[in-house]
């Protein structure tokens, strides 16, 4: 029947606008029809006034076509605008009903768990979105003019982007020149182009961490130890993030089970207080202490 036929194009129409990538075979199963007719009804949005976008094998509705922007005229907010609001909202009470439906509402829609942040600068907000569309859709881009104080150079970087970093002021990516994983400052990009080339690296892709103390790496390793009431005190002061990781062992004691990225930050904390801390792990941290006494006794004598 017609009506089950409308059923079937505007179920269609809601999935192609949604946040998610889908496949023509995912599409189909989910609607329940063929890929001729899947096909089909491509041809039927581009004559109702749709835009296809295809990325790779993707296929999505463009948000900004024609049709949408006649329909949402009034009442469709802009990508600044629901960043702002999101922005608004994240900053009530989690336990808030109705800010929940609306977060849920705006990230189904605009899919700002990428993208949480933009400036008033024009250029870095444009950099940003691109860099947001390129890991939304696992894409390269060719990052123009990039300027790199350490090697005092201005030159064009070929690489995959897969997360933003320090409030969308950084992005880490894997750059295919030298096959490593970088960490590029967005203000530094004179201009971010996307390439028509999906990712083809990204079981090489590794995130940059950073612990408590302030210390980056692509890997983290686990300590355990047990701290006396004057370490755990110093420890809440210090460096709070840590301090989340200590939990009860005794009236007097905290064990303190923490990931770091390099064990100087709470080899010098465990150094400074040695008399008040007892290291349970790793074999390799009491190593690392173990060679520091080493060399300060020796440097004594």
């Amino acid at each position: 029947m017609r009506h089950d036929k409308l059923q079937r194009e505007l179920d269609l129409l809601l999935l192609m606008t949604e946040n998610k990538n889908y496949t023509a075979a995912q599409l189909c199963d989910r609607v329940g029809i063929s890929l001729r007719n899947l096909y089909y009804y491509f041809d039927f949005f581009r004559d109702a006034g749709f835009r296809l976008v295809k990325s790779g094998t993707y296929y999505r509705l463009d948000r900004h076509s024609p049709f949408f922007r006649k329909l949402h005229e009034s009442i469709d907010f802009t990508e600044q605008e629901a960043v702002l609001l999101r922005r608004l909202i994240s900053g009530t009470d989690d336990n808030n009903a109705l800010a929940e439906s609306i977060r849920h509402k705006l990230d189904k829609f605009y899919d700002l768990r990428i993208l949480t942040d933009i400036t008033a600068n024009q250029q870095l907000s444009h950099n940003i979105d691109r860099l947001y569309e390129a890991i939304k859709f696992k894409q390269m881009v060719k990052i123009c003019n990039y300027s790199s104080p350490h090697s005092q150079t201005v030159t064009d970087r070929i690489v995959e982007p897969f997360a933003f970093m320090n409030d969308n002021m950084d992005v880490r990516c894997y750059e295919l020149s030298t096959g490593l994983n970088k960490t590029f400052k967005i203000a530094r990009m004179g201009d971010v182009e996307i390439i028509d080339m999906l990712w083809s690296y990204e079981d090489r892709h590794r995130q940059m961490f950073t612990d408590a103390f302030m210390f980056c790496a692509e890997e983290r390793q686990p300590v355990s130890m047990i701290l006396g009431q004057l370490s755990a005190n110093l420890l809440r002061e210090e460096v709070p993030r840590a301090a989340d990781c200590m939990t009860p062992h005794d009236e007097r004691h905290f064990r303190l089970d923490l990931d770091v990225c390099s064990y100087i930050g709470i080899g010098r904390f465990v150094l400074g207080l040695y008399d008040d801390i007892d290291v349970l792990g790793n074999d390799e941290f009491k190593e690392y202490l173990r060679q520091h006494i080493e060399r300060m006794y020796s440097k004594s004598h």
